[in-house]
């Protein structure tokens, strides 16, 4: 009787923890309250963008120009930063590693001054309605589109629905179902998962070229699960795991610095038009 007792707790034990993962997953896979509060001061050249989503209010980002001569050939970076990352933050970043090129960035759905509520399914189409009013110009050159952690989902989506010259990887996950089954062996996440990113298949049918950068020790996005993209991208031309650092401080590496302007180099000199 102690051992049916005994199991029968644990039963219930296992039953309460699924719930709650089912319940709060949005809270972990979308953590807004982990951005931190405090407005970013941004530089006085910096130009607020809007997008409209219908039936959902605007999506809000900026456009900081190169501060100093392009260099010929020079594309713009289209930035997609992680789920807790504030989109003005990773706006001044990747002006830090890229100051000869303009970047742009948005806030999710949900996030900073953005309306709406943050999804799986909404981040991929608002990655589209981004691109088709603000970066789908003729006359702008080639677009790179840089995806931090989550966003990786969304970079990837772009890649295989538009046409982009390039897309870097950062820390990046091969799908959030294989992920969260990674993270969470125990549970049948695929029964309970109601967010869905595949970025290896995304990957997979895109052909633009791709680069790699992960964190030998991340211990968040394990770097395996970056396995299936390097098997699926059909142009990888930088593959390169940073030593020594973990999933939140590579960003400040000399070597990952180092990894992103090669990257954007050899994607500047692919042949072929520039989309």
């Amino acid at each position: 009787m102690t051992l049916l007792k005994l199991a029968g707790g644990l039963a219930a034990l296992y039953l309460v923890l699924a719930l709650l993962i089912m319940l709060f997953q949005d809270r972990l896979l979308f953590p807004r309250w982990a951005m931190g509060g405090g407005e970013v001061r941004l530089p006085a050249d910096a130009e607020r963008l809007s997008v409209d989503v219908p039936g959902v209010g605007p999506l809000v980002g900026t456009l900081l120009p190169a501060d100093r001569p392009r260099p010929a050939g020079a594309a713009r970076i289209l930035g997609f930063g992680g789920n807790a990352w504030d989109a003005d933050h990773l706006l001044l970043h990747l002006h830090a590693i890229f100051p000869d090129r303009d970047i742009v960035t948005f806030h999710y759905r949900g996030y900073g001054p953005s309306a709406g509520r943050p999804g799986a399914d909404a981040i991929l189409a608002d990655a589209e309605r981004i691109h088709d009013t603000v970066i789908a110009d003729p006359g702008g050159g080639r677009t790179v589109v840089v995806g931090l952690s989550l966003g990786a989902g969304p970079a990837a989506h772009l890649a295989s629905r538009r046409p982009v010259g390039g897309v870097i990887l950062v820390t990046p996950f091969d799908s959030i179902e294989a992920l969260a089954a990674d993270l969470y062996p125990w549970l049948p996440v695929r029964l309970l998962l109601r967010h869905r990113m595949d970025v290896a298949d995304a990957i997979a049918r895109s052909s633009t070229p791709v680069a790699i950068i992960t964190a030998e020790r991340d211990d968040i996005v394990p770097p395996r699960r970056a396995e299936a993209l390097r098997r699926a991208a059909p142009d990888l031309v930088l593959d390169r795991v940073i030593p020594g650092v973990g999933h939140n401080d590579i960003y400040n590496n000399r070597h990952f610095v180092e990894a992103m302007r090669e990257a954007l180099s050899l994607m500047e000199h692919q042949d072929g038009p520039a989309p």
